[in-house]
């Protein structure tokens, strides 16, 4: 348990790390005028399917019996896991993000959302712990 935090950890810092192209050197590979739109804040009933669709893997994870049925299991649940920590990005972004209510033309996300958002962020931190309690021992 100590392991998976910290590399849940490590892995935020990480991530909170790396930077990004600067925006001319971003700029220059797009074509004059074909700005594109940021995508659209996820809804209620999409966030409420990607939930059902992770309780769904999870079960099936723990359900696997073996280790060859978790490993032929583990593709789709990290391309799931993927899937939710886009769908939380776009929500983090643009309009509909967590923005500072008013601040920067962002609009803040209302309550409801805000508790869907964390039971997505739960229920991927429980699926993350679970899956690195059936790994095998590491060999000393």
């Amino acid at each position: 348990m100590k392991l998976a935090l910290a590399v849940l950890g490590s892995s935020l810092v990480l991530a909170g790390c790396a930077t990004g192209p600067k925006e001319e050197d971003h700029a220059a590979h797009h074509p004059p005028g074909a700005a594109a739109a940021a995508p659209a804040a996820p809804t209620p009933g999409q966030m409420d399917s990607m939930m059902k669709s992770m309780q769904q893997m999870h079960d099936k994870m723990m359900a696997a019996k073996t280790p060859e049925e978790r490993a032929k299991l583990m593709h789709e649940h990290m391309k799931l896991m993927q899937d939710g920590m886009a769908m939380m990005g776009q929500m983090r972004s643009g309009k509909g993000g967590m923005g500072m209510g008013g601040m920067g033309g962002e609009k803040s996300m209302g309550p409801d959302m805000m508790g869907k958002r964390m039971d997505m962020m739960e229920m991927m931190m429980q699926m993350m712990m679970d899956r690195e309690g059936m790994k095998p021992p590491a060999a000393k």
